[in-house]
């Protein structure tokens, strides 16, 4: 079944209108304020900032006069993302520690105190095995809203980075929780950012092209010193989490050609292990990892995902040159 909702500008279906039907990471262009909206068909998740950022509202079919009734904080609504409902069965698991620890309860069914119920007041992760859920800040389904839909949530916080224009978490800042193909119309340039939580890689180029650098947790207060990077920051990518193992297999010729060596671990020094510094493909099959230029994890290094890559461009060096290789673990 197809989604349709419209936003107007003004209370009461007034002024300005936009109709969409799909998703969209940067509303703005199409209409300054929302104070209405109708949902003709579908289930939608709206938010505050764009590319899915910011405070979430969680609506479904039906006439909303004034952003009081989707308990909105303010009239402005920049992204929007349809999702399908699904007709069961619905199970989730919330845990009162990080990392699936401490006490658990498993839910199936809707319920409006969880702190009736569950001897903890605070969640820090929860595991949706099936359907879609949304997480309330209050009892009765009140406050800020949390769309979740079928994965693991190790954190409460997974996942934030947050890119300031000036020096030392000055001046303008925008904050990004997914990937983002394109920054530049967030900000201008960036020379500080700050990495909440997870594990991020920036790019200087839009598309996840160009110069790229891989940032853990943690602040860097002068980012282009500290990293050797200009203050192009045009796209960001999230490197999911990974529990499991890690297998590779890097190949000396293009196309999954030639000699093949196979890594489970980390190596910092390839030369030095099968006497070669030079490949053209790889086939990663299990795990993320990140390549390095040199060895012991030095000069430019890039970030692979599961997949196919039949030339060294497909990563985006300048090279087949290779030094080293290690996993990206869950930080």
């Amino acid at each position: 079944m197809s989604s349709k909702i419209i936003f107007y500008e003004d209370r009461n279906f007034q002024g300005r209108s936009y109709e969409c039907d799909t998703d969209c990471p940067d509303m703005h262009p199409h209409f300054s304020r929302c104070n209405s909206i109708k949902v003709e068909s579908g289930c939608w998740v709206l938010y505050e900032k764009p590319n899915y950022t910011g405070y979430q509202y969680v609506l479904t079919r039906g006439e909303y006069p004034d952003y009081q009734r989707w308990m909105g904080y303010n009239d402005t609504i920049r992204s929007c993302r349809t999702f399908s409902t699904s007709e069961g069965p619905y199970r989730m698991r919330i845990y009162e520690r990080p990392n699936f620890q401490g006490q658990m309860m498993e839910f199936s069914e809707d319920c409006e105190s969880v702190q009736d119920h569950f001897r903890s007041r605070d969640i820090y992760s929860c595991n949706v095995m099936d359907g879609y859920w949304t997480l309330y800040e209050h009892p009765n389904y009140r406050g800020r809203q949390y769309f979740m839909k079928p994965g693991e949530y190790r954190k409460f916080s997974d996942w934030g980075i947050i890119f300031y224009e000036d020096k030392n978490f000055g001046g303008r800042y925008y904050e990004c929780m997914s990937d983002c193909a394109n920054l530049h119309s967030m900000f201008d340039h960036c020379r500080s950012i700050r990495v909440e939580s997870g594990m991020f890689m920036i790019y200087d180029r839009p598309g996840y092209a160009g110069n790229q650098y891989f940032m853990r947790r943690g602040e860097y207060s002068d980012y282009m010193g500290m990293t050797g990077m200009n203050d192009c920051v045009r796209s960001c990518r999230m490197i999911p989490s990974h529990s499991g193992s890690f297998r590779m297999r890097l190949y000396e010729h293009f196309d999954m050609e030639g000699g093949m060596m196979e890594l489970t671990d980390d190596c910092p020094n390839l030369m030095d292990r099968f006497r070669l510094s030079n490949f053209n493909s790889c086939n990663v099959i299990d795990g993320h990892w990140l390549m390095y230029e040199q060895h012991h994890y030095r000069g430019r290094h890039y970030y692979l995902s599961p997949g196919h890559y039949r030339s060294f461009s497909n990563w985006n060096a300048i090279s087949s040159r290779v030094g080293s290789i290690r996993r990206l673990m869950d930080l």
